[in-house]
């Protein structure tokens, strides 16, 4: 396990977070959420008054911020220039400029080395778009975790206390987005098992991913 990456992709309100954490609690692994260092990226932008309809402005600044992620699942801490940023990242402002800022490419180059950085050796659970994919191709196991936007709109809004359809508008919105960026877009990697969590339980959801997790792992000692 010391040695394993777990990829866990998907879009929002698919229920990545609560199932990384969980695997990643369950086996005794690290974590990153990928997407609260591009949430992070997004508030530094806002509050320095950086003009996000520009990505050339956004990327001439890409290289500033100081992003630190904490990988313990209980307690993923997010410090961007060395301040707290875990609530004010979850804003509606925030919400509603993130895929923009994460579809510029200075961005993603600037992230992605922080995030193999952490990855390093292994023994981690990370989430996003694009881990399978892009930030660790290599990843023994890969798991893509999706769900028709209705489903996913009604998760969200509950966890979020929002209304259902405005929320539907929004994952649909940023699908969009994400799935058609030139530069790393959404999808399910190569060699990823799907899950869709619609039918299940959280709880369900991570026994399935730890039961594939610890096939590789049993797998990868039977060929030591």
């Amino acid at each position: 396990m010391s040695s394993l990456v777990v990829a866990i992709d998907g879009p929002s309100g698919s229920g990545k977070s609560s199932t990384s954490r969980g695997v990643a609690v369950r086996l005794g692994l690290r974590y990153l959420d990928t997407g609260a260092m591009f949430r992070a990226m997004t508030w530094w932008m806002l509050s320095h008054g950086v003009d996000l309809s520009n990505p050339e402005a956004i990327a001439a600044r890409a290289s500033e911020p100081i992003i630190e992620s904490g990988t313990d699942p209980l307690d993923p801490t997010i410090l961007v220039d060395g301040a707290d940023a875990a609530i004010a990242i979850r804003s509606d402002e925030v919400n509603a400029a993130v895929s923009p800022v994460s579809a510029v490419p200075a961005v993603r180059t600037r992230l992605l080395q922080l995030q193999r950085a952490i990855i390093g050796e292994g023994g981690i659970v990370v989430e996003g778009r694009d881990i399978g994919s892009v930030v660790a191709p290599d990843a023994q196991v890969k798991i893509y975790l999706s769900a028709d936007a209705q489903a996913r709109a009604v998760r969200r809004a509950a966890e979020a206390g929002g209304d259902v359809e405005a929320t539907q508008k929004s994952l649909l919105a940023r699908d969009r987005i994400d799935s058609g960026r030139a530069t790393a877009p959404l999808t399910m990697a190569d060699g990823a098992a799907h899950i869709d969590p619609t039918p299940f339980t959280l709880a369900e959801v991570i026994d399935q991913v730890v039961v594939l997790v610890e096939a590789v792992s049993d797998a990868r000692g039977s060929d030591a």
